[in-house]
């Protein structure tokens, strides 16, 4: 269990920025922030913070999907813990694979035509994004939460703590 102490906020939205960032401060965190994937990535390298929280669109729709991909794909940054902060519906599995869980989502005719799939394995946490790039690549990238939109400052406080405790 590794203890969560520095957290890089990216988001565009200054105000979203500006609470979570007091209240973390207040329970003790260091927080650092970016407003888009470039500087995101780029504190990621600099800073070192044991957790990233993502909003999912800002200059673009998948743009925190994207950061997220990096990060993971990264060696100097793939062990940052990731929270999504989204408002697209979560599915939610006991299917060990979460991949394999979100392939099959995708076969349901009414999914077919989804662009991303958000999972969670609701027995052991586990969760993921599966998405289609605009060339229609398709990606699956593990995360440690989803954090729901809008914003409940006390659901974001309990999803670090229980990241931490993971």
């Amino acid at each position: 269990m590794k203890t969560i102490h520095k957290i890089l906020l990216v988001d565009d939205d200054i105000d979203i920025i500006n609470t979570i960032k007091t209240v973390l401060v207040a329970k003790g965190y260091e927080v650092v922030y970016a407003h888009n994937k470039k500087d995101g990535f780029a504190k990621a390298i600099s800073e070192k913070p044991d957790m990233a929280i993502l909003d999912v669109m800002m200059d673009t729709h998948f743009e925190g999907f994207e950061l997220a991909h990096e990060i993971r794909s990264n060696v100097e940054t793939k062990d940052i813990r990731i929270a999504m902060h989204t408002s697209i519906e979560v599915f939610t599995t006991t299917n060990p694979s979460i991949q394999d869980m979100a392939r099959e989502i995708r076969k349901d005719p009414t999914n077919k035509d989804l662009r991303v799939v958000l999972i969670k394995n609701i027995t052991k946490g586990d969760a993921g994004i599966d998405y289609f790039t605009e060339d229609r690549h398709n990606v699956f990238i593990h995360v440690d939460e989803f954090l729901p939109k809008p914003m409940d400052i006390s659901k974001i406080v309990a999803a670090i703590e229980k990241i931490q405790s993971r």
